[in-house]
C-alpha cells in the first residue's frame, strides 16, 4: 500500500501545525507574563505577543525579566541584613514630639524596605548652578585626605568636567584612595567614552563599570537595567547627591546643541552622619560590582552638624530589591501630605496608584504642583508623559512647564512645611522598576524653606499650562501621546 501525500495535504499539516503551536504559545504567555507583574504592563506584553507574535516573544526574552539575577538579589537582601544589624540603635534623631504624626511610619516603611535608619544633626543645603555643583564637588576633592568615592550614571571627560578629573588625579597623587563607579550602558552612549577610561587609567584611579553588559566576559543581565545613582563621597565628611551627573550640560549630544537644549539640575551637599548612609550606598554597589566588601566604610558614623539639625534618611531602591522602594515612599508622602505637594519630574509617567494619589491628594484639599520640562529630549517618554496631563489638570494639579531650551532635570518634591525628597529618581515607572536609584528623606523647616526658594524659581522660569489650552492640542499629538503612553507600561 503507497499514501499519495499531495502538495496540498503537505501544506494543511504545516497550517495546522502551526495553529498548533500559536495556541500553544499563547496559552504559555498567559501563565507566564502576567506572573509578579502589574496588570498594565502584563496587559501590553500580552498585547505585543498576540499581535506581532515573534517579534513580541523575542524582545519579551531580552527586557521581560524587571529584576537583576537571583545571585545578586541574595547578595544585596544579605548587606541589606547586614546594615541593619550594624546599625541598630544609631538613630541619633531631633525632637520626636515635633515629627507629623505620619512621619515614624515612613521612616519605618523606608528601614524595612531599604535598610537604612533615619539620623539626626545633619546639615544639607542646596546647589541649582550646573557648573557651580561641579565646582563644589571639585573643591570638596581638593581637600580629600583619605578617600573619595565616586558613583555616577553618566561620567564624561570633557571640557566641562576636566576640572573634576584634575582634581582625582591630584587626590590620587598626594595619596588618597579614589574609586569610581560608572554605569557602563549609559556612560559608553556618550562621546568621549574611551577617553574617558583612558583618562581615569592615566591618573591610577580605581574604576568599576556597574552593571556591565559583557556577555563573553560572563556578565550580563536585561540590558535597560541600569545603575541610575549620582553621589560623591570625601572622608566621610562631605557629600553630594542629587540629579546630576559628571558632563558637559549639553550631554555634548550634537542635537541637543544643535537644538541649544541645556540640563537645569538641582544638587545637595549634605554633611553630618547621613554621610555615612551615601558611603554605604556607594561601599554596596563596589561589592556587587567587584565582589571586594569595604565594609569599614558603611558602619562609622561622621561626625554631628548642628548648624541644621536635620533628620535624614537614605533610601535605595531598585530591580535588586523585591519591592518599589521609592515608588512606596513617594506614595506614603503624598497620602500624608496634609497641605501642599511640590513635585519636580523630569520624566514624569506615572503608575495607577501615584496617579490616584496625586488627584486624591486635591480631592481633599491639599495644594498640588507639578514642575515638567516643555521640551523633552527623549520623543518616547515625552508623549507618555503628556497623556497625563489632562487627567491630572481636570484633577486639580497646578502644571507649569520649565520653558525652552532648558530641560528641568532635578527631581525633588516636598510636602507640607517640613519634609522634603532629594534624588535620583524621575516619577516613572523606569524609576520604579528598571533603575537603580538613591533618594534622601529629609525632615527640617530649614532645608524645605531652601527648597520653597527653587520652587520659587522655577516658578519664575516656567509658564503654567491650562486645562483650556491643552483641550487644543492637535488630534496627532493626542494620539502620539497615547500610543507612548501605551508603550510606557512594557516593562
Amino acid at each position: 500500500m503507497t499514501i499519495d501525500i499531495t502538495a496540498t495535504t503537505i501544506t494543511a499539516i504545516i497550517a495546522a501545525a502551526v495553529i498548533v503551536v500559536d495556541i500553544i504559545v499563547r496559552v504559555i504567555a498567559v501563565i507566564v507574563v502576567p506572573r509578579n507583574r502589574r496588570p498594565t504592563a502584563g496587559m501590553a506584553w500580552l498585547l505585543a505577543i498576540f499581535f506581532i507574535p515573534i517579534l513580541g516573544i523575542l524582545i519579551f526574552l531580552l527586557i521581560g525579566n524587571p529584576k537583576l539575577p537571583k545571585g545578586r538579589r541574595e547578595k544585596q537582601a544579605q548587606v541589606d541584613e547586614y546594615i541593619r544589624e550594624s546599625t541598630h540603635g544609631v538613630e541619633r534623631v531631633s525632637d520626636s514630639t515635633k515629627w507629623p504624626t505620619w512621619f515614624d511610619g515612613v521612616v519605618r516603611l523606608n528601614r524595612n524596605l531599604g535598610a537604612m535608619p533615619l539620623i539626626g544633626s545633619n546639615s544639607a543645603s542646596l546647589i541649582g548652578d550646573y557648573e557651580g555643583s561641579l565646582a563644589a564637588m571639585t573643591e570638596a576633592i581638593g581637600k580629600a585626605e583619605r578617600y573619595v568615592h565616586v558613583e555616577f550614571y553618566i561620567f564624561a571627560y570633557d571640557r566641562t568636567t576636566a576640572a573634576f578629573f584634575d582634581a582625582l588625579g591630584e587626590a590620587v597623587a598626594r595619596g588618597v584612595e579614589v574609586r569610581v563607579l560608572l554605569d557602563h550602558i549609559a556612560s559608553a552612549r556618550v562621546a568621549g567614552y574611551r577617553k574617558t577610561i583612558e583618562r581615569l587609567d592615566a591618573m591610577d584611579v580605581r574604576w568599576q563599570l556597574m552593571l556591565p553588559v559583557q556577555p563573553f566576559r560572563g556578565k550580563y543581565q536585561r540590558p535597560d537595567l541600569r545603575n541610575h545613582r549620582k553621589i560623591l563621597v570625601v572622608d566621610g565628611e562631605v557629600g553630594f547627591m542629587g540629579s546630576q551627573n559628571i558632563i558637559d550640560r549639553s550631554y555634548n549630544k550634537p542635537g541637543n546643541i544643535r537644538r541649544g537644549l541645556k540640563w537645569k539640575e538641582l544638587v545637595a551637599r549634605v554633611e553630618g552622619p547621613i554621610v555615612s548612609g551615601l558611603e554605604a550606598i556607594f561601599a554596596t554597589d563596589w561589592y556587587l560590582e567587584t565582589g571586594e566588601a569595604p565594609m569599614r566604610e558603611i558602619v562609622p558614623l561622621g561626625q554631628e552638624s548642628e548648624a541644621q539639625d536635620l533628620d535624614c534618611q537614605v533610601v535605595p531602591s531598585g530591580p535588586g530589591y523585591t519591592s518599589e522602594n521609592n515608588l512606596k515612599l513617594f506614595l506614603a508622602l503624598m497620602y500624608a501630605a496634609r497641605e501642599r505637594i511640590i513635585l519636580t519630574s523630569p520624566y514624569f509617567v506615572p503608575d495607577e496608584a501615584m496617579l490616584r494619589a496625586i488627584t486624591g491628594a486635591t480631592q481633599r484639599g491639599v495644594h498640588v504642583e507639578l514642575f515638567v520640562s516643555e521640551i523633552g529630549d527623549q520623543a518616547l517618554v515625552y508623549h507618555a508623559q503628556r497623556s497625563y496631563y489632562e487627567a491630572l489638570l481636570r484633577g486639580g494639579v497646578k502644571i507649569w512647564l520649565y520653558q525652552a531650551p532648558y530641560i528641568l532635570h532635578s527631581k525633588h518634591f516636598t510636602i507640607d512645611d517640613d519634609v522634603a525628597v532629594i534624588g535620583s529618581s524621575n516619577m516613572d515607572i523606569r524609576s520604579f522598576e528598571l533603575n537603580m536609584e538613591v533618594s534622601l528623606l529629609v525632615r527640617g523647616a530649614s532645608f524645605v524653606r531652601e527648597m520653597r526658594a527653587v520652587e520659587d524659581g522655577y516658578r519664575r522660569d516656567s509658564r503654567e499650562l491650562t486645562l483650556d489650552e491643552w483641550m487644543r492640542q492637535p488630534i496627532r499629538s493626542t494620539v502620539l501621546d497615547n500610543l507612548a503612553r501605551l508603550t510606557s507600561a512594557l516593562q
